[in-house]
């Protein structure tokens, strides 16, 4: 779950800004909160009660308190959550990098630049934060799994399928139990079905008969399994939430 804080004292722009962030979130299916802000005050009044987001997009050019300022105080509650300063005027650029800041966005923000923004900005979180991989024997050569990436895996036949976020199908010819018991290791995976094995990450609803992920796919769920699962992705939230 990734908890992004707006700030624009525009409410128009405020409110543009948390539509496009929708729009990212639906397109790229992507699980996320926002909480807006008109001014800056109130985003570091929200830090000092102990709120925190993963991204942080700030207006420079506010009254008073400027994003710049805010983005100063940010600085002393997280060293390295991404700032994105989305500003009218190009003046404040070089000053950016004063506060780590790692994307400058003039604006009108519109759909495209927000989207290539934000790709751009995920692809970097992910390149530096996500290290847990498994190298496949694909039907295409050999290939690296980034196991945050992984939203199912499922056997056909010999066939062992990884289903990317990305959309990707990466097929590999294996014994699907090696597979579950090393993706099983890494506490974020659980095997609703023999023939199954589904991160949890990804997981939106769990009814008696089936996971429907994220992504839109569903994953079956074995007889008698149900209750296994629901409590399953409940202890992997908590401990997510912990």
């Amino acid at each position: 779950m990734l908890h992004i804080a707006v700030c624009d004292d525009h409410m128009d722009e405020l409110s543009n800004m948390i539509q496009l962030i929708d729009l990212y979130r639906t397109s790229r299916h992507i699980n996320c909160e926002h909480a807006g802000f008109l001014n800056g005050l109130d985003l570091i009044s929200a830090l000092e009660k102990g709120k925190r987001f993963d991204i942080y997009c700030l207006d420079i050019m506010m009254p008073g308190f400027s994003g710049m300022d805010a983005a100063k105080e940010i600085r002393t509650f997280d060293k390295t959550a991404p700032i994105l300063f989305f500003t009218s005027s190009p003046e404040y650029a070089l000053e950016s990098y004063s506060v780590k800041a790692i994307n400058y966005v003039l604006k009108p923000v519109s759909k495209e630049k927000l989207f290539f923004t934000f790709d751009d900005l995920l692809e970097q979180m992910n390149m530096r934060n996500e290290v847990d991989a498994i190298i496949v024997r694909s039907n295409e050569g050999i290939q690296k799994i980034v196991v945050s990436s992984l939203v199912f895996a499922e056997v056909i036949g010999r066939n062992v399928l990884y289903h990317l976020h990305s959309g990707k199908v990466i097929e590999c010819t294996e014994a699907f139990s090696p597979v579950c018991d090393h993706l099983m290791k890494y506490g974020c995976f659980v095997k609703p079905h023999r023939s199954y094995l589904v991160n949890m990450q990804y997981i939106d609803t769990i009814d008696n008969h089936q996971i429907t992920l994220q992504t839109l796919s569903a994953v079956p769920i074995a007889q008698g399994k149900a209750k296994e699962m629901k409590q399953r992705y409940l202890n992997y939230q908590m401990e997510e939430d912990a």
